[in-house]
């Protein structure tokens, strides 16, 4: 695809011959102007891959102004043209930072050089700025785990350490049965969070890197999900909201077998039903819809909770992203980032529509491949 050119000169005869060699060297040239006015009007309706701009141009704005407000506002490679090549001129040239600088009359193959190096400087350039937005990025998501994981195991290290220090002090002949079995359940409790949060973190680490692989294998999907079901339940037994599970287009009285990644699709269903419980009100339903119409298999799980406001929701498959709202509700905000990847990973779809107080639905959906 030819290379999109601006021509700023304001001397005519100039112009019109920069232009035919532009043509004839095969790059297209969008359009001609003459001062700041035209030249600006012409980037507003078509952004250019370069700029041909004499540095001298009558009227009240010169060609070093126009080429500093096309750089505060542009990331468009200038070539400046001059018909003086003194020292003035050249330094008030060189103040402008272009990406090349020809003196009138020009040649075809002294114009065809220009344009090409300052093209191939500005995508280097481009280039070297991706990387290095890109390696900030991933700074700042290491120094965003290491201080989430910080503060993640701090919590039940310490209800360690209390449970451990407390069993310490108890002297067994006097201690009741039930104090210790209570010690030991939040020591427990407290181990089985910490994996959870390096089961999360390791899931995260495969996506990121690539080696979050999708293996299909049979699988016995309303077993599966019944089982996904009870394991919530006992996660939340105290007043939590119950789980209505709706099937439509399998026959319940049957065992049907899809291939699916029984790992990937663990994270998807227990992240979605555990989210909707805990940011539900106790006894609130949650509906667990599972439906098959050949082509497509669709998990749809929705809640009556608190909702996720719609400026929370572009981010919400971000790693360690939580929404405004939540509060003191405990998370790390890797669940739903794993989710999106596992569905990913099945080269599914996933999609959320929500309002703050009155609920959110997820509706995952992937190819149906019976076994």
């Amino acid at each position: 695809m030819a290379s999109k050119i601006l021509i700023v000169e304001d001397e005519q005869l100039i112009a019109l011959d920069i232009r035919r060699q532009l043509l004839k060297l095969g790059y297209e040239v969008i359009a001609t102007a003459r001062d700041a006015d035209t030249a600006f009007a012409a980037l507003t309706q078509e952004k250019p891959d370069l700029i041909l701009l004499d540095v001298v141009l009558h009227g009240k704005v010169d060609g070093t102004e126009i080429a500093a407000q096309v750089q505060s506002q542009y990331e468009i490679p200038i070539v400046f043209l001059t018909a003086h090549a003194d020292e003035k001129t050249l330094q008030q040239a060189k103040a402008a930072q272009p990406f090349g600088y020809l003196v009138k009359p020009v040649n075809s193959q002294d114009l065809s050089t220009a344009i090409e190096i300052a093209l191939t400087r500005h995508r280097a350039e481009l280039a070297i700025k991706q990387a290095l937005a890109k390696e900030k990025a991933l700074l700042d998501l290491k120094s965003q785990f290491v201080s989430m994981v910080s503060h993640e195991f701090r919590n039940p290290l310490s209800t360690l350490q209390f449970s451990f220090d407390l069993l310490e002090s108890y002297d067994n002949a006097n201690v009741p049965p039930e104090k210790r079995q209570a010690c030991l359940q939040r020591g427990k409790s407290a181990v089985k969070q910490m994996l959870q949060l390096l089961q999360e973190v390791m899931v995260i680490g495969e996506a990121e890197s690539g080696k979050l692989e999708c293996r299909p294998e049979p699988l016995n999907l309303l077993w599966f999900c019944h089982e996904v079901i009870d394991a919530i339940n006992i996660q939340h037994q105290d007043n939590s909201p119950i789980i209505h599970f709706n099937v439509s287009g399998i026959d319940p009285t049957t065992e049907p077998f899809y291939y699916l990644d029984i790992r990937l699709l663990r994270h998807i269903l227990t992240n979605l039903l555990s989210n909707a419980v805990k940011y539900s009100p106790a006894g609130s339903p949650v509906i667990f819809d599972l439906i098959d119409d050949r082509e497509t298999l669709t998990f749809r799980v929705q809640d009556y909770g608190i909702g996720i406001p719609l400026d929370d929701q572009v981010r919400l498959f971000e790693s360690f992203y939580r929404g405004s709202n939540v509060k003191q509700i405990p998370g790390t905000g890797l669940g739903l980032a794993i989710v999106n990847q596992s569905v990913k990973s099945h080269n599914g779809t996933i999609r959320v529509e929500s309002q703050v107080g009155q609920g959110s639905i997820f509706v995952v959906t992937l190819k149906s491949v019976r076994a």
